[in-house]
């Protein structure tokens, strides 16, 4: 009786060209738009502006779609400041924060999201999925908190790693909420930065970064004891 020789492993190479593809996509894309900033970010603010009454539903949708390309975060929050205040402003960066994040999200599982597992392998993959299962919202959370990092890039991957949709959404309202508020309110006091509003604003800002620092290095100690 002669062994049945087992089949060989699949090749990765596919899933890696795809993930590589992908990647250097996003990387393109970011430096056209954050770097060289080939989107005229005030055009779109006054094109916007000129819609009267639908403003606010015109500026999330539009913000939307310009955050999940990479448009600064910032910009887009002040422009909404400085077009309709620090309240109704903070609301539609709010809602336009949801937006990007769930767009961006679900290109990366559309895009990502086959590749990476077949990289991880089939048990690897189960227990990504269990701990996003337990934590994922949390992970979207923390990662608004810390500073540097690239709100559309972070969707993109966590879409990649197959994160659900209202992880993303109710994530990122939570922890975008303390920085909506800072460059909205930044943004509505852009002809008076000594304003109280514009104080405030930039203490949050203080004690958001803090807290951001401390989450990222606590996830850091977990992540090294967990390893060893």
């Amino acid at each position: 009786m002669v062994d049945e020789i087992p089949p060989p492993p699949p090749s990765r190479r596919r899933d890696i060209a795809r993930l590589a593809v992908f990647v250097v996509f996003l990387l393109t894309l970011f430096y056209l738009v954050a770097v060289v900033r080939v989107i005229d970010v005030d055009a779109v603010r006054r094109f916007i502006a000129a819609t009267g009454p639908m403003a606010p539903v015109t500026y999330v949708i539009a913000s939307s779609i310009l955050g999940a390309l990479f448009v600064p975060g910032p910009l887009l929050a002040a422009g909404s400041g400085l077009l309709f205040g620090p309240v109704l402003g903070t609301f539609v960066t709010l809602g336009a924060t949801v937006g990007s994040a769930t767009a961006a999200s679900l290109a990366g599982r559309r895009a990502g999201r086959k590749s990476a597992r077949n990289l991880l392998g089939q048990q690897r993959a189960d227990r990504v999925d269990a701990l996003i299962e337990r934590r994922g919202l949390w992970a979207v959370v923390g990662q608004r908190f810390v500073p540097g990092i690239s709100d559309a890039l972070a969707s993109y991957m966590f879409g990649a790693f197959g994160v659900p949709l209202w992880q993303m959404a109710v994530g990122a309202f939570i922890g975008s909420a303390p920085r909506a508020f800072v460059y909205t309110a930044l943004g509505a006091s852009i002809g008076d930065l000594s304003a109280p509003l514009a104080f405030v604003a930039i203490g949050v800002w203080c004690v958001t970064a803090v807290i951001g620092a401390f989450a990222a290095h606590r996830g850091y100690r977990h992540w090294r004891e967990h390893s060893r």
